[in-house]
């Protein structure tokens, strides 16, 4: 019961991980209406900027993660303006592979500056707050403290039991989660900004015509979505300790993929989504296979999409012709 209980752990751990970009691609595509496939990368960049921060000039973990959120936030505003506002009035297909370009541009800048070896990330958010731990169990201290073993939720046993270790970044990623969920519903329902993204989302004709800025609108959810990408780039490297060019790719297709099961342009189904998207995947690695996890991953969405195209929590949408 309780190794299961630690895969089940595990799983909202990452899932959360998962939960926290797909909001910033349901927020993208839920107002702008274009999928940013260049979305998982920015998580990269969040998280090499951190690492070059906190390792190369020794600031404060916090300070590097501030840095890494400001940093992406202007690249999300940069690409765009540069990528994707010239291609507003274009066909989809046209913005998809523009997404796709800017992916693997980003990739090989991260590949040319920093080298494609992959590098050991540092316990960001254990460093910050040190001795946050939670003790599930009955094993005694002072049989867990001589154990070496380390993870985001680690399983300790012993004579005496056994017991679970949630590590600060496990639970610093959950509650993020949960926060931001909160903050973004909060924010779309009552300031004014996020009503105009409410309005541009429901017809953005319309909304230029009241006297919203659809420009600056979408600029600011792509600053919010890139935004998030750099608190999930952290969280993601301080759970799994690897950073390389490439980190962002399968996270970001994951996200997406959460993103679509919970019903895009939903902030709560994109959490939903996310979390059960990581139960799913570290479950069918734990008890099927691990080589076969990410195919539970999408043989799960080709599921729900064959049952409800429109996701967990999405709503047809009426087009008018």
């Amino acid at each position: 019961m309780t190794l299961f209980l630690e895969r089940i752990i595990s799983g909202i751990n990452l899932g959360s991980i998962y939960a926290i970009i797909a909001l910033g691609y349901t927020m993208v595509y839920g107002i702008a209406r274009m999928l940013n496939f260049a979305h998982g990368d920015v998580i990269m960049v969040g998280a090499y900027i951190c690492f070059v921060a906190i390792s190369s000039f020794s600031l404060p973990p916090a300070v590097g993660i501030l840095l890494a959120v400001v940093v992406c936030t202007v690249l999300g505003i940069t690409i765009e303006r540069l990528a994707y506002r010239p291609l507003r009035q274009a066909a989809p297909l046209a913005v998809l592979i523009t997404a796709i370009g800017v992916s693997y541009l980003l990739q090989n800048l991260a590949q040319l500056i920093w080298t494609a070896n992959p590098k050991s990330f540092p316990l960001v958010i254990d460093t910050m707050i040190k001795d946050a731990a939670v003790f599930l169990g009955i094993a005694s201290p002072e049989e867990i403290a001589a154990s070496s073993n380390f993870g985001t939720v680690v399983l300790y046993t012993s004579e005496s039991g056994a017991t679970l270790r949630l590590t600060g970044t496990t639970i610093v990623t959950i509650l993020a989660n949960i926060v931001i969920m909160i903050a973004l519903t909060q924010f779309t329902s009552r300031t004014k900004m996020g009503k105009a993204m409410r309005a541009v989302s429901e017809d953005r004709g319309a909304a230029e015509l009241m006297g919203i800025s659809v420009n600056r609108t979408i600029a600011v959810t792509f600053a919010i979505g890139s935004a998030l990408a750099a608190i999930a780039g952290v969280l993601l490297c301080s759970s799994y300790q690897v950073l390389q060019p490439t980190t962002g790719s399968m996270p970001g297709i994951k996200a997406f993929t959460a993103a679509v099961f919970g019903g895009i342009g939903s902030i709560p189904g994109a959490m939903i989504g996310g979390i059960l998207l990581g139960v799913i995947e570290i479950l069918g690695g734990a008890y099927v296979s691990t080589q076969l996890s990410d195919a539970f991953v999408f043989a799960v969405l080709i599921v729900v999409l064959l049952v409800k195209p429109t996701g967990l929590l999405g709503k047809k949408a009426n087009e008018k012709v």
